[in-house]
């Protein structure tokens, strides 16, 4: 019986680490600079921290105005309301008030 040895071939052996250094490679770059990765993460945080400030600003908005509506109410409505709705549906102004155009 006959058997055939081959040489080690020093280019073979670096096939595997070759792909395995490549795909270690395209996931670290997309781990650092992807879509959700570091340098992204970091603006969804700004992005995150603008939109709960507007949502607060909304909320404290809409707490104003549900406060107003309360006054508007029937059986509770305020003199200061009224006059005030009034002069802004009607543009009334007394003689001794001065106009400030916004």
């Amino acid at each position: 019986m006959r058997t055939i040895q081959r040489r080690k071939n020093w280019i073979a052996r670096l096939v595997v680490p070759a792909v395995l250094l490549a795909c270690l490679g395209y996931f670290s770059t997309h781990a650092q600079d992807g879509q959700y990765g570091l340098a992204a993460t970091a603006e969804l945080k700004s992005q995150l921290e603008a939109r709960v400030e507007a949502r607060y600003a909304l909320t404290r908005r809409r707490e104003h105005l549900e406060q107003r509506v309360r006054l508007l109410e029937d059986g509770t409505l305020e003199r200061d309301m009224l006059d005030e709705r009034v002069r802004q549906s009607l543009n009334f102004l007394s003689a001794d008030e001065i106009t400030i155009l916004r």
